[in-house]
């Protein structure tokens, strides 16, 4: 059993995952969390409009992993790995971030591919499924990417198919199209077709048609998922393995989509960093949901708490 901690930082939140990995006689691996956090700090703000992380930006970030540090020391860390997502690879300014982690975390942040970020979050979204349901489709909505990846998994072992990273995530597509309250029709159409459009580099490269099970991972899903079941506070035992079927994806969308700021910030299971950007993620969620329905028949999504976070900390053992 060895102690590991996992950050992942993307471009809306940053998160920590301190976990005991266990590794069994026939290899597979088993994960006992000791501690997880997130935080949003919301390190892509203005990125696609500007291109470079701003400074108050990486200070956000600078001061959640000054605490992830001492909370990875108390606890006994052997091993740490951080990844950083869309939002550094797109920044010029991208050596200021990386001498920051340097001096605050005592790691390297590793920019790692959209393939990479897509093949670790089938590998944690898939463990606590039925192998039988397979292929699996896994998709991560972030803040300004989103990943497809397809694939199957024996219950020991994931076994990727083919994965695609496109620009488009929540943060993304709000900042370009979503920026009034609530956002107007025309904006709103004109950020579904951007989401389709680009979203279609994805289903090139990705054969979603052999897919039976659809999962989807991260803040964005899961809070999708709160909101749908009307719970009232955030609860991840409610939230991990519960499915949302297309029609509920449609009205919990469009709900979200014609709500004021206000209205959103009153429900207590989003949080307040994801305040605005939920409707975005909500949109791209729907449309990824049509898509899904027309080219596999899919109309159920089944949500995971379990991510790329879960999958860092199992390639740490």
């Amino acid at each position: 059993m060895s102690r590991v901690a996992a950050v992942d930082c993307g471009t809306n939140s940053i998160r920590l995952l301190v976990a005991d990995v266990t590794i069994g006689a026939d290899g597979s691996r088993t994960l006992g969390d000791v501690h997880r956090e997130m935080r949003i700090v919301r390190l892509g703000q203005d990125v696609d409009a500007t291109g470079r992380l701003a400074p108050e930006a990486i200070e956000r970030t600078r001061a959640a992993l000054t605490d992830y540090t001492a909370i990875a020391q108390q606890a006994g860390v052997e091993r740490m790995r951080m990844v950083a997502t869309s939002a550094t690879r797109d920044a010029a300014n991208r050596d200021d971030f990386f001498e920051m982690v340097r001096d605050t975390l005592g790691v390297e942040a590793e920019v790692i591919t959209g393939d990479e970020e897509a093949a670790l979050s089938f590998t944690g979204a898939v463990g606590d499924l039925d192998p039988g349901d397979g292929p699996f489709v896994v998709v991560d909505v972030g803040g300004g990417s989103t990943e497809v990846v397809l694939g199957n998994w024996d219950g020991v072992r994931a076994d990727v198919h083919a994965s695609r990273s496109v620009d488009v995530g929540c943060v993304r597509i709000t900042e370009r199209y979503l920026r009034d309250d609530p956002p107007e029709a025309g904006n709103v159409a004109e950020a579904e077709a951007f989401a389709a459009g680009t979203l279609e580099a994805a289903f090139d490269d990705v054969p979603v048609g052999k897919a039976r099970t659809w999962v989807g991972v991260a803040g964005t899903v899961t809070t999708l998922s709160a909101v749908a079941q009307r719970l009232a506070s955030y609860d991840p035992e409610r939230t991990h393995l519960s499915t949302m079927t297309l029609d509920q994806i449609r009205s919990t969308a469009a709900a979200l989509l014609t709500s004021t700021h206000q209205e959103r910030s009153d429900n207590p299971v989003i949080h307040p960093g994801r305040v605005d950007v939920i409707a975005g993620g909500a949109l791209i969620v729907r449309v990824l949901a049509e898509e899904l329905h027309g080219r596999a028949g899919i109309d159920t999504l089944v949500v995971s708490e379990h991510d790329i976070l879960d999958g860092i900390a199992l390639g740490l053992a």
